[in-house]
Formats: structure tokens, sequence, C-alpha cells
């Protein structure tokens, strides 16, 4: 049972953290400080702890807020759409990174092999990746470019949410990965019924 709950907290964690890599470690780290839920304090992963670490990420994630915040008004000022930009590669890499890490971390608090948590883990934050920012990029076409920029606040509060339930209702956490699935094949099916409608018109 230790390990179902553990894999629960990891995969939920990981797919968060593929959603938005910065406040879902924050929140883990948070929370084994005070061992609250997740501890990752006596094994080989409990930097992910420490104030170094928490800090740093800390640091990252105020840069990427205010890149983003200036790709975004520079997209209004323009009147046309935000474009991606490299730090969308650099919160994917990082999100993959970090999955990892809290897998495995999450497995090695109760002695549990970690090389599960080391390969599911960035499978499930890229799951959440390309499940969160296909929609996000959906929503984000259909909007002004000043209305689209509240969308990245809209997934870290989603992504900081799953985080908590991963780690309070574990079993919860195995839901993220049928649900990105099903936000994957659902966006898949409207762009086939788009280009189909696209395709009677012409």
């Amino acid at each position: 049972m230790s390990l179902f709950l553990d894999i629960g907290t990891g995969a939920g964690l990981s797919s968060a953290t593929g959603v938005r890599p910065y406040l879902p470690p924050l929140l883990a780290g948070g929370l084994a400080r005070g061992d609250i839920g997740i501890d990752f304090d006596g094994t080989d992963f409990s930097f992910l702890e420490s104030t170094a670490f928490l800090g740093a990420l800390v640091a990252v994630g105020v840069v990427a807020f205010f890149v983003e915040r200036s790709v975004a008004n520079r997209a209004a000022a323009d009147k046309r759409r935000r474009p991606r930009d490299p730090g969308d590669v650099l919160a994917l890499l990082l999100g993959l990174a970090l999955g990892a890490l809290l897998f495995a971390g999450t497995l090695a608090d109760n002695g549990h092999e970690t090389w599960i948590g080391l390969l599911f883990g960035p499978f499930c934050a890229a799951l959440g990746w390309v499940a969160i920012g296909g929609l996000i990029e959906r929503v984000r076409n259909r909007l002004e470019p000043d209305q689209a920029a509240l969308l990245t606040a809209y997934a870290d509060g989603a992504a900081l949410l799953l985080a908590a339930i991963a780690v309070f209702v574990p079993p919860l956490g195995y839901l993220a990965i049928p649900g990105f699935i099903l936000l994957l094949l659902g966006g898949r099916r409207r762009e086939g019924e788009k280009y189909a409608g696209l395709r009677i018109l012409r």
C-alpha cells in the first residue's frame, strides 16, 4: 500500500511540474521541510527541501515570470498573438528534470527503488506539458493578447492544486495521467473537425 500511495504522489507531483515547473517543487519542498505529507530528509534527494535549492528555484521562477510578462506585453502592444519563446523550452526541460527528481524523491522517502521515478517522472511531466500546453495555446489563439496573459496564472494555479492533491490525497495523483490523455485526444479531435470543416468549405 505504501508503494501504491507513493507512486500516486510521485505521478501527481511530476505531472504538476510538467504543467508549470516552479510552484509544485516549491510546495513539495516547503511541505517536506515541515515533514507535512512528504519528506526528503535522509535520502539522496534531501536537497529538494534545502534552502539553497528552493531559493534558486524562486530566483529562476521570478526571472521567468518577468520574461513571460515582457513577451506578452510586446505581443499586446503589437496587437498580435504571443509567440513562443526560448523560455518555453527551458520550462519544459526544467519540468522534465524536476519531475524525475520529485518522483524519485517521493519513492526514496519510504525506501522504494528510485529508478521508477527517474524513468516515469519525465514521462508524466512531458504529458502534462503537452496536454496543458496544447490547451493553453488553443485558448490563447482565441483571446486578445492582454487576456491571454492571464492563462499563465491559471496554469500556475492548476499546477499548484494538482501538486497539493498529490501530496495530501495520493490516489488522486493517478488521475492526472488519464486526464491529460483525455485532453490530448479531445484537442486532436477538435483539430480534426476544424480541418474537416475547412475542407468542406473549399
